[in-house]
């Protein structure tokens, strides 16, 4: 699968998941939902993977990312009534700690379902 294609997916299983509970859920239990979504629309996925973080050469902590999704693309879940630039700098620092070529900031807890594409500078875009 493509990037654009994996992340389609992805769109279509966050959709699933906020038409059926709408908002107002603790961010876990989308975090729940989405992950069966994940697996009846076959997509690998790894929950929760932690990731050290590094600087100048000494370990200082460990982050966890809501998803890596096959193995492309972090997905980073809120369940907020309005997604603020802190949330945006969390799912970007993910994508490059991670080092993947692509993130999904997912809103859950406005009206309407959020959607942010981050994409890692590192990466050519232009080949997803």
């Amino acid at each position: 699968m493509t990037l654009n294609e994996i992340t389609y997916t992805i769109n279509g299983c966050a959709m699933k998941v906020h038409n059926t509970l709408g908002n107002g859920f603790q961010e876990v239990i989308y975090q729940r939902c989405l992950a069966l979504e994940f697996k009846e629309a076959g997509l690998s996925f790894a929950r929760e993977l932690e990731h050290a973080i590094y600087y100048h050469g000494t370990h200082v902590g460990t982050r966890r990312a809501d998803f890596v999704v096959e193995e492309k693309v972090i997905v980073e879940i809120k369940a907020v009534i309005e997604l603020k630039d802190v949330h945006l700098a969390q799912a970007k620092n993910y994508v490059v700690a991670y080092d993947k070529p692509v993130g999904l900031l997912i809103n859950f807890g406005s009206k309407s379902l959020q959607f942010k594409k981050i994409f890692n500078p590192k990466y050519n875009q232009v080949n997803s």
